[in-house]
């Protein structure tokens, strides 16, 4: 058995803290209809969130029971030993350079709106450490949350490659006594429905879409995403002057020990004490643009990959305990965080197992993230620490 979560607090739905400021227009390549006019954002395949248009921390809520049997899917199974054999999907499709952090599988689509995904999670990852030694990382079930949106944007409505995606936000809710991690790689089933469609003619504009993520009938977690599509044209026109720079890294003094913000190495601690009477609730972000999953591939920005795992270890250090989980994220992105200035890194205790974090670069707020922790308490099938 497992006990967790201490401090006690609801882990099914995410608190909902105040909507964020409104945001720029979007790029002109978006369509001014629909109920609400999108912001610039970041490419989906760097993990931003952006604003979104429903209230911030509405997302779909897991099952009480964190039981629900998977929809009757009318997907073709294959006879044969071919029916056997599981391969990830092309890197591309899921905007990642290295093969190895490609979780997703395959894809049907039982309607013009609903696709079935189909995605692995290893037992063990570089970066995505397990918990305890024990759970799943929710980081990563966040990441394969992620790679759904550009990978039924290419497969599924025809988007071409080097297309930009710009999230209105991402969040995402966990049931962690379903993370546990078993005697092989937890094979997912995501069920994916898609809403707020906008398209002109025949090339997508807009999506949003909500995942349900089952293994073996059994949900682990949940997700809400938006997102709009811009063309390589608008993308070059909007950010001109940031193509052109080479990406620096910003490695402050004063790094973090790993163990107070949940990590095993020095290289993956991206906050840095802004001073040595530093009250622990303000950090400068440091990071290296050499880190393998942090930095998958160049951009022009930094990845929002980069800014979720500040969240994430900002609750933890404000959290004294040890094998804390961020099991829930709700997160708005205002603008890009750039290379080459100090962005800062402030977070506050809202509640018993509440975290605000926010990032502020030039006196500007950058993004907001709500995380929800837990604890793992115990150690599963009778192990001990």
């Amino acid at each position: 058995m497992i006990t967790i979560l201490e401090p006690t607090g609801d882990l099914a739905t995410p608190p909902s803290p105040a909507p964020s400021a409104a945001l720029p227009a979007a790029p002109s390549a978006v369509p001014p209809s629909g109920p609400t006019a999108v912001p610039t954002a970041v490419p989906l395949g760097e993990l931003p969130c952006g604003p979104t248009a429903r209230p911030l921390g509405e997302l779909s809520s897991v099952p009480a029971d964190g039981l629900s049997a998977v929809p009757g899917c009318v997907c073709p199974v294959p006879d044969g030993p071919e029916q056997r054999l599981t391969s990830t999907v092309p890197r591309e499709l899921v905007h990642r350079a290295a093969v190895a952090e490609v979780f997703l599988t395959g894809m049907c689509r039982p309607a013009e709106d609903r696709f079935h995904v189909t995605a692995q999670l290893p037992r063990g990852h570089s970066f995505f450490t397990p918990i305890a030694g024990t759970h799943y990382d929710p980081m990563m079930v966040c990441e394969t949350i992620r790679q759904v949106g550009s990978y039924i944007a290419h497969e599924g409505f025809g988007v071409p490659l080097g297309h930009q995606f710009l999230l209105w936000g991402l969040d995402y809710t966990t049931v962690p006594e379903n993370l546990v991690i078993g005697d092989t790689p937890a094979s997912l089933d995501l069920e994916v429905t898609c809403s707020e469609i906008r398209m002109r003619g025949k090339h997508l504009q807009a999506l949003r879409y909500k995942v349900v993520m089952r293994h073996e009938g059994v949900v682990v977690a949940t997700g809400d995403v938006g997102y709009t599509v811009t063309s390589p044209a608008v993308y070059r026109r909007l950010r001109a002057e940031q193509l052109g720079r080479r990406p620096l890294p910003s490695l402050p003094s004063a790094p973090l020990q790993p163990a107070q913000v949940g990590r095993f190495s020095p290289f993956d601690v991206v906050l840095a004490a802004t001073s040595p009477a530093d009250t622990g609730v303000t950090w400068q972000l440091r990071y290296d643009t050499r880190h393998p999953v942090l930095f998958d591939h160049p951009g022009d920005h930094l990845p929002g990959m980069v800014l979720l795992e500040a969240a994430r270890q900002a609750a933890v250090a404000l959290t004294p305990a040890p094998a804390v989980m961020p099991v829930s994220v709700v997160s708005t992105y205002q603008r890009y965080a750039e290379f080459g200035t100090p962005l800062w890194i402030h977070a506050v205790r809202t509640g018993p197992a509440t975290v605000r974090v926010t990032g502020t670069q030039d006196d500007e707020e950058v993004f907001l993230a709500v995380v929800g922790t837990g604890q793992v308490r115990a150690m599963p099938f009778e192990m001990t620490p």
